[in-house]
C-alpha cells in the first residue's frame, strides 16, 4: 500500500529544516549584545531586570530574525519584501512593547515604542541579510 503524504506536513518539515539552518548562523552572544545595546538604560537602573522580560525580548528577536529570513526567499528586493511583512512585523513590535512597557516606569515610556520598533526591524534586517547571503552562496 502506498503511503499518503500531506503537502502541509512536508511544507512544515521543510520550513523547520530551513529555520534550523539559518539559526546556526545566529550566536547567543550577538543576541545578548544587541539586547543590552537597545535596552541598556532600563537594565542599568534595574527597571527591566526581570529575567522573564529579557527572555521575551530574545524570543521576539529570534522570531523577527526568522521572519526576515523566511521572507527573503521571495527575492523581489528589500523594499518589496518588507512591505509584505509589515503586518507581522507590527504584531511583533506591539507584542514586545506590551511586554516591556509593563516593567518600565513612566520615565522611559515616551520612546519605548520606537525603541521596540528599531529592535524588531534591526533583527528583521539581520535575518534578511543572513538568508540573502546563504542564497548567494548556495547554502539553502
Amino acid at each position: 500500500m502506498n503511503e499518503v503524504t500531506y503537502l502541509k506536513e512536508k511544507r512544515y518539515e521543510k520550513e523547520m529544516k530551513y529555520e534550523r539552518k539559518v539559526l546556526r548562523e545566529l550566536s547567543f552572544d550577538l543576541l545578548q549584545e544587541r539586547l543590552r545595546r537597545y535596552f541598556h538604560p532600563m537594565f542599568q537602573w534595574n527597571m527591566l531586570g526581570d529575567e522573564h522580560v529579557e527572555e521575551y525580548c530574545l524570543d521576539i528577536a529570534i522570531e523577527s530574525f526568522l521572519l526576515g529570513a523566511r521572507l527573503s526567499k521571495r527575492g523581489k528586493g528589500y523594499e518589496d519584501v518588507q512591505k509584505h511583512s509589515k503586518q507581522e512585523e507590527s504584531l511583533l513590535i506591539d507584542t514586545l512593547y506590551g511586554a516591556v512597557s509593563m516593567s518600565v516606569t513612566d520615565l522611559y515610556q515616551d520612546g519605548l515604542y520606537y525603541l521596540c520598533q528599531g529592535y524588531v526591524q534591526d533583527w528583521w534586517k539581520e535575518g534578511y541579510r543572513t538568508a540573502e547571503k546563504r542564497r548567494r552562496l548556495r547554502l539553502h
